[in-house]
């Protein structure tokens, strides 16, 4: 058995971050692009990477995939509800329009496509991705690692192959500082539209842009609460209690992994969510969770069509087994019931597949 390359040292991680952060202060951010990107491996990282320090090779078509997620929603007009205001799809470059819009909007103009599941059963979906990807390495990977007057390729390297190769360490430290990289990215790309004069006649004061950004829509959190209901019966995920009214929770917190997913959607009282919050669930209710990921991931994923919403079986239990590990090394605790939590322990890590863990570990 080949020997696990070293973790990135503390020290490592330290500069990782420092040049993350200089990356945001002193890049050319003329478009959404470079936060795109480093969103979309951040995600990656969290999906395919592994807890040790090797590198982690990435296709551009992998990277494109991650965008059209992050640009599906922005295709449609940001719809405002106060006067004076005007509708209309929010530019999000400081010339023309992303390329990326335009080539998101056009396709589904052509096909008559509203949601990305519908879209990734069209044949010309294919053609779509390709399209993506050619812009992906003509622009935010030729430019990410440009900043403070020169070129610091820390994340990656790219030779103009179909492959990115994020360098030793790299995708350790996007796995651990997943949240905080999201989280910049995700403010970066806020700012920018709304510093865009040409957003002005749009956005006016509003304070959603961020949900409307990132979310899925109510109207698509509704087809969920509805199918779940029909597939869970009227129960809280947590307490087994009837429900009357329930709030649409993240398994695995929307904080923690900002990117809705089906399969990560259970049903739960307001009380239950609130009191959980941004926490990890608890061994008996990990159970439960693994147990209908397996037995019902054909219906979440029937939910998440009709819905709109990505549906990934797979990709939703690598996230929370990348949670739950980040958590035990952390020694963190998990919610069982209100003000009762309990230790995230090896054996919870045990209840993942080993193929699934190993992603973690």
């Amino acid at each position: 058995m080949s020997q696990r390359t070293p973790s990135p040292s503390a020290e490592q991680q330290l500069v990782f971050l420092a040049k993350i952060q200089r990356l945001f202060a002193e890049g050319n951010f003329t478009a959404t692009y470079k936060f795109a990107l480093l969103i979309a491996l951040a995600d990656l990282a969290v999906e395919f990477g592994f807890d040790d320090g090797a590198e982690l090779p990435l296709s551009i078509r992998q990277i494109a995939e991650q965008f059209i997620q992050l640009y599906w929603r922005h295709t449609s007009p940001y719809l405002v509800d106060h006067s004076g205001m005007t509708d209309g799809v929010l530019v999000q470059n400081l010339g023309a329009q992303a390329a990326v819009i335009g080539h998101i909007s056009r396709f589904r103009s052509l096909h008559g496509v509203h949601t990305l599941p519908q879209a990734r059963a069209v044949r010309g979906y294919a053609s779509l991705l390709t399209r993506v990807a050619t812009k992906v390495a003509e622009e935010p990977l030729m430019k990410l690692q440009k900043f403070g007057g020169g070129t610091d390729p820390f994340i990656y390297e790219h030779d103009g192959t179909e492959i990115v190769i994020l360098k030793p360490g790299v995708a350790y430290c996007l796995r651990r500082f997943q949240t905080l990289v999201q989280q910049l990215s995700r403010a970066h790309w806020v700012e920018h539209i709304k510093r865009n004069k040409r957003n002005s006649p749009i956005l006016g004061e509003s304070r959603d842009l961020e949900d409307f950004l990132f979310s899925s829509s109510r109207q698509s959190l509704a087809v969920v609460a509805a199918g779940l209901r029909k597939l869970d019966g009227n129960r809280c995920f947590y307490c087994g209690d009837q429900l009357i009214e329930a709030d649409v929770d993240h398994y695995v917190p929307f904080s923690l992994y900002p990117r809705d997913l089906a399969h990560n959607f259970v049903l739960a009282h307001s009380k239950c969510n609130r009191s959980k919050s941004d926490t990890l669930a608890a061994r008996m209710h990990l159970e439960r969770w693994l147990e209908r990921l397996e037995l019902r991931s054909d219906d979440l994923a029937d939910i998440g069509l009709n819905a709109g919403i990505s549906a990934d079986s797979t990709t939703s239990k690598k996230v929370a087994a990348w949670g739950y590990s980040s958590a035990c090394q952390a020694g963190a605790s998990a919610w069982l019931r209100a003000a009762q939590y309990d230790a995230v322990t090896s054996d919870y890590l045990a209840l993942f597949d080993s193929d699934i863990l190993s992603a973690a570990d």
